[in-house]
This record gives C-alpha cells, sequence and structure tokens, in this order.
C-alpha cells in the first residue's frame, strides 16, 4: 500500500489565555489522508475542526505531536526547502471569501500573488496567461481579471479563493468551511467545483464542515470532532449507516428530512456529554471495523455496540409549528 499523503500524529494546539487558564483547541487527535482522498472533518462551532486546517497549514505552530506530508516532517522548526514545500504544495480555501481576498487588489493581482513569490522570472504577460487559464478552469471568464472582489458575488469570490490555491498546483487543499457564508442555492454549485476540480487534477482534500449532508456528499472519509478531540472516524458510509459514539448519533438526528412525513417523525438527541460522566481524556480508540473506529473507555464502548445511551443520550421533542401558531 501507498504511503499517505498525509499523516497527523496526536496533533495539540494549545492557546495560553493567561497564567491561570489555557484552551485546549485541539487536544491529541490523529489521523490519515490518501493521496487522491477527501477526508471531511465535521463537528459543532469551537470542536477544533478549523484550528486543525490552520495548523496543519502552519498558520498556528502546533504546541505537540507530529505532522508528515508526503514523508517530509512539516511540524516543528522548519528548514528552508521544508516551508517552501509547506507553501506550495499545501492551500487553503477560507470561510468567508470577502474577508480572505484584498479589497485593494485587483483578481490578477490576488490570484497571482503566489505565482510571483515561486516563478519570478515570469513575465507579466505570462502571469497574465495563467491566472487566465486557471479562472476559468473554475468557471469564471478571462475577462474578470481587472476587476476588485466587491463586484463579484460571494459564490464568485470563492471561486476566486479556489483560484488562488489552484495556481500553486497544490496536492493538498485544506477547503475551511468554503460553502457555510454562501446562499444555500450556490452552495451545491461549489461543491460540484470541489469535486469535478479533484477529479480532474488527483488533488487530496481536507473538507472542513458543519453540514453533514454535504460532507456526507463529498468525502470518502469522516472524522467527527468534539471539544478539540476526534471521536469518530471511519468511511463515509459507515459513519452514516452505523455510527456508534452518541456525540455522532446526535449530531444525524439534527440532519432535516426532505420528506415531510419522516421529518415530522424525527425526533433530535441531546448528547449529554457533562451529565453522562465521559472524559475524551480518558478514552482510546477502539476499533469498530477495519475501518471505523470511535472514542471510548472500555466500558463505554462495550455499552454502546450495545445499543445502551441512556446516560449519555436525551431526546429532544420538537414543538409543531402549526400547534404553535394556533397557540
Amino acid at each position: 500500500m501507498s504511503r499517505p499523503l498525509l499523516e497527523v500524529k496526536d496533533l495539540k494546539q494549545h492557546f495560553r489565555i493567561n497564567r491561570r487558564f489555557t484552551t485546549k483547541a485541539v487536544d491529541g487527535i490523529s489521523f490519515t489522508v490518501d493521496r487522491g482522498q477527501t477526508f471531511g472533518l465535521v463537528g459543532e462551532s469551537g470542536s477544533g475542526k478549523s484550528t486543525t486546517g490552520r495548523s496543519i497549514i502552519r498558520l498556528y505552530t502546533p504546541s505537540a505531536g507530529e505532522i508528515f506530508f508526503d514523508g517530509h516532517r512539516i511540524s516543528g522548526p522548519l528548514d528552508a526547502q521544508t516551508r517552501r514545500l509547506v507553501r506550495t504544495k499545501i492551500q487553503m480555501v477560507f470561510q468567508d471569501p470577502m474577508a480572505s481576498l484584498n479589497p485593494r487588489k485587483t483578481v490578477l493581482d490576488i490570484v497571482s500573488e503566489g505565482l510571483m513569490n515561486l516563478h519570478p522570472e515570469l513575465s507579466v504577460e505570462q502571469r497574465k496567461e495563467k491566472v487566465s487559464q486557471v479562472l476559468e478552469q473554475v468557471g469564471l471568464s478571462a475577462d474578470f481579471v481587472n476587476r476588485y472582489p466587491h463586484q463579484f458575488s460571494g459564490g464568485q469570490r470563492q471561486r476566486i479563493g479556489l483560484a488562488r490555491a489552484l495556481i500553486m498546483e497544490p496536492q493538498l487543499i485544506i477547503a475551511d468551511e468554503p460553502i457555510s457564508a454562501l446562499d444555500v442555492s450556490i452552495q451545491a454549485q461549489v461543491v460540484n467545483l470541489l469535486k469535478r476540480i479533484q477529479r480532474e487534477l488527483g488533488i487530496t482534500m481536507i473538507f472542513i464542515a458543519h453540514d453533514l449532508s454535504m460532507v456526507r456528499y463529498i468525502s470518502d472519509r469522516i472524522g467527527v470532532m468534539h471539544l478539540g478531540h476526534i471521536v469518530e472516524i471511519g468511511d463515509r458510509n459507515e459513519i452514516f449507516t452505523n455510527p456508534l459514539h452518541p456525540y455522532t448519533l446526535s449530531l444525524l438526528s439534527a440532519i432535516p428530512q426532505p420528506n415531510p412525513v419522516v421529518e415530522k417523525k424525527r425526533r433530535s438527541l441531546g448528547y449529554l456529554y457533562h451529565q453522562g460522566g465521559i472524559d475524551y481524556t480518558k478514552g482510546t480508540l477502539h476499533d469498530v471495523s477495519a475501518t471505523h473506529q470511535v472514542l471510548a473507555i472500555p466500558q463505554e464502548f462495550e455499552k454502546w455496540k450495545a445499543g445502551d445511551y441512556s446516560d449519555t443520550l436525551t431526546e429532544s421533542h420538537r414543538v409543531d409549528p402549526q400547534s404553535r401558531q394556533r397557540s
């Protein structure tokens, strides 16, 4: 078997707030991403998903743990060669397409900025030609090169951010909630664009999101994060058809169903982390199958396999909107 493109081992990212308090945004997670694969990272806001992505691309210096990219250790101090590898072969698409684009620069300047650092020998015309090619690749006209970010819609700005990443010819793209700031009608277009580009170019991707439906559509493997820990990890179908961790069950129960009859009967599950006595720091990853693992202590693992969630899940009864209006 070929070596994974990305290996994350016991990654920790802690932020010291003051002398007495430290936030453990990511607290010892491990996973691998194979070449050409999409790894989905899901969880509620504040679970550590975006921090994980920013640690991998070295926007943050990891507090502990190891990260290997294409066989190179990219955690810890970086020499010039490894720093160049990270800055060219790993790219990130950010959540807010407007905040991530310089409003005072044209599309040509924004997309070609990394290219100027990587290939300073290119002439202006050569850079413009490469920018035009990558814009057409993401579904934008080459005539847009002299426009500014405020002249585009949210979906178009996200395509510009993707073009900025693709022009570096990366091996790994970290998409940090790339659709959460977009209208629902545009989200599917951006996700389909990501799938098409990945298929055509063979790019590996980490897709960070809290929309489980989109993650299921685009991902090959999924890791579920909560409070800085990956509580369950496995192939896409196993996570959705055979979830074991109560937090995963609570997330899946919150997915709206398109069938109104089924949706009316759906009951959301509340996850009782503190009341249930669960402590992630004491748990280890247990094998549910060869490609499916869950974080638990042995007693919890046996209870969950038997379907006993009496201490960790509670059913949230939803109020019928029509009865609320009548009252």
